[in-house]
């Protein structure tokens, strides 16, 4: 079971050692690649061996880079890890127009939803319009609820001053937790055989992951409430400590139709679901987190 999120910020090399990642800096630590889910690259003295890469590839792990402004910027999937990937291709490509807008907006209900839960756990206003705003969403989102509905409730969770364009730690700590949610999600899609190009919604030329934009809606809520509680540093610089925080969010407790699990585990359910929707299935077969707070998830053995 993958549940391992491992970033690296200082200068480094990593090797295989075995069944094992090794970690070459003051000292070598070794982690298990069964247990690694995501890997991500932050400081521009790191060295990466061909084998780690190919056992990234084997074990089915995201390696993420970062660019000079210290965001994600690039992503390792797995290539053709599923037996049927042309079939989920084509699955995809025949989707019906019908389901494809009633799955969409599943989706968008949902996210508004769990806005709506973010405000409510971060003590704002607003709660009850965000409320009225799901009911509201039509098959296909005609009205784009989505649109007025992250209008309303950015200002209302951050200030009324607040706008996404701008440069701003409380922005850049949003996308960081979006691209590692957006490439979670992708490795995801890639494992269970389905191009992540290929989108219910977004259908950018220019996009090469418009299936994990679509799926990750109902998640960046988790994001925003997280940010939302963050004390916003005398730099306004997002710092390592920060990204630690936002890359361990794949640990939190999320609610799910089959319970409670943490938010990879719940990827994973979602892009499973997403399967059985493409195979012929409605699209309220499509399992969806519900946002509960910030609980760190605790594993069984």
């Amino acid at each position: 079971m993958t549940w391992r999120s491992i970033v690296i910020s200082q200068p480094a090399k990593l090797r295989r050692e075995h069944f094992s990642l090794a970690i070459e800096q003051m000292q070598t630590a070794f982690v298990p690649f069964e247990d690694i889910a995501i890997i991500v690259l932050n400081n521009r003295e790191i060295t990466v061996t061909h084998p780690v890469l190919a056992a990234c590839g084997e074990y089915g792990i995201s390696l993420f880079a970062t660019g000079d402004n210290h965001q994600p910027n690039g992503v390792f999937l797995p290539y053709l890890a599923h037996s049927r990937a042309t079939r989920w291709m084509r699955l995809q490509l025949d989707l019906p127009k019908p389901i494809a807008k009633q799955t969409w907006a599943i989706i968008v209900r949902r996210k508004i939803a769990n806005q709506a839960a973010c405000l409510r756990l971060s003590a704002c206003n607003g709660c009850d319009r965000l409320d009225s705003y799901v009911g509201r969403v039509r098959s296909g989102d005609v009205e784009n609820m989505e649109g007025q509905a992250a209008a309303f409730y950015f200002p209302q969770l951050f200030g009324k001053g607040f706008k996404r364009i701008q440069e701003s730690f409380t922005n850049a700590a949003l996308d960081y937790g979006y691209a590692v949610l957006r490439g979670t999600i992708a490795r995801g899609l890639v494992a269970h055989g389905m191009m992540p190009a290929l989108g219910i919604f977004h259908a950018s030329e220019q996009n090469a992951f418009n299936l994990a934009d679509d799926l990750i809606e109902p998640y960046r809520p988790l994001v925003d409430l997280c940010v939302k509680h963050m004390q916003v540093p005398h730099n306004d610089q997002l710092a390592p400590v920060h990204k630690a925080t936002l890359v361990n969010l794949l640990n939190m407790d999320i609610a799910m139709p089959r319970g409670t699990m943490s938010v990879l585990s719940a990827i994973e359910h979602t892009v499973e679901s997403l399967a059985r929707v493409l195979d012929g299935g409605t699209a309220e077969l499509l399992e969806l987190p519900v946002l509960i707070g910030l609980e760190q998830h605790r594993l069984e053995f």
